[in-house]
């Protein structure tokens, strides 16, 4: 987990302005979704809808889903691995000299952190696969500030509070700390506003969140606790690309609008200081909405037609 973020994806085809963001509704009520960026092919046919409050929304065809997060990490020249040392389970005080001397058994060779290979590595003696939800809860705890990367310091702290010096506590200990933070709010809400944080290129320092990265990381996050809006709105954002970015305060206050409208968008309040995007959203799924129910009703209205 680190600063590549093939990681975890596709290279993405341009950077982001770090000043850029999605600004609540009353202080940009036009023209909020983003320009088409430079990797969208002349050729291709783009559809521009318009919604029922006037907004225009870019939508390219509909194109088979590829799986980024299963390219969480980058393929790498494999060297022989060290054996990790066989510790005790879990010690109410994990010792300084067990946790450096693991983090030496993944430690690269030329720096003082456990990068890609080293990650991959430890998940592979962990027997996780690195784009599991446990691997993400994993850099949580350690509260890393990278994907592909531990510090040492990140490290030997995060498994203190984790109370594991070895493989074998660590294993035991993952899945705990996945039960409690799917049935503790407190603890998810500080995992999902992690997340955000841990998804962004901060060698560059990054702000907003790739559209497509936000996208892999929703689906990520939400594998416990999953609110019944979350599928619709992540096909929104896949089927309108031009959207390009997610900032902070969208991303932290999507949890707050899927917990407020359950599955029932009816009950989605407009005049609230919700991020703009999501007021497209909502305008996209009534409009949706609407379009089927006349679909189904020209439908009745022939076969009682033809059956006359």
């Amino acid at each position: 987990m680190g600063n590549c973020l093939t990681c975890f994806k596709e290279p993405p085809p341009t950077a982001l302005d770090n000043n850029t963001s999605h600004c609540r509704k009353e202080e940009m009520p036009e023209g909020r979704l983003y320009s088409a960026p430079c990797h969208i092919a002349a050729s291709t046919s783009i559809e521009t809808s318009i919604l029922s409050n006037g907004n225009h929304i870019t939508a390219l065809p509909e194109q088979p889903v590829t799986t980024p997060i299963s390219r969480f990490y980058p393929y790498q020249r494999r060297v022989q691995p060290k054996s990790a040392p066989a510790m005790g389970t879990t010690d109410s005080k994990p010792s300084d000299l067990k946790l450096n001397t693991l983090f030496e058994t993944y430690k690269d060779e030329n720096e003082d952190a456990i990068l890609a290979e080293g990650i991959e590595q430890l998940c592979k003696d962990l027997q996780v696969s690195p784009d599991e939800f446990k691997v993400l809860v994993f850099a949580w705890k350690l509260n890393a500030e990278q994907m592909c990367r531990f510090t040492r310091s990140e490290f030997v702290k995060g498994l203190k509070s984790m109370r594991a010096d070895s493989i074998k506590s660590i294993q035991t200990r993952l899945p705990e700390l996945v039960n409690e933070v799917g049935n503790d709010s407190e603890l998810f809400k500080d995992l999902y506003r992690f997340t955000f944080k841990f998804g962004l290129d901060s060698a560059t320092g990054q702000r907003i969140l790739p559209s497509d990265m936000a996208i892999v990381l929703w689906r990520l996050v939400f594998t416990v606790r999953e609110p019944p809006i979350l599928q619709r709105w992540l096909n929104f954002l896949e089927k309108h690309p031009l959207i390009r970015g997610i900032p902070r305060d969208t991303w932290n206050m999507f949890l707050n609008f899927s917990e407020a409208v359950g599955n029932d968008l009816s009950s989605y309040d407009d005049t609230e200081a919700w991020p703009s995007l999501f007021d497209d959203f909502v305008e996209y799924e009534n409009d949706h909405t609407n379009q089927n129910i006349s679909k189904d009703k020209e439908c009745e209205e022939f076969l009682i037609k033809h059956n006359e």
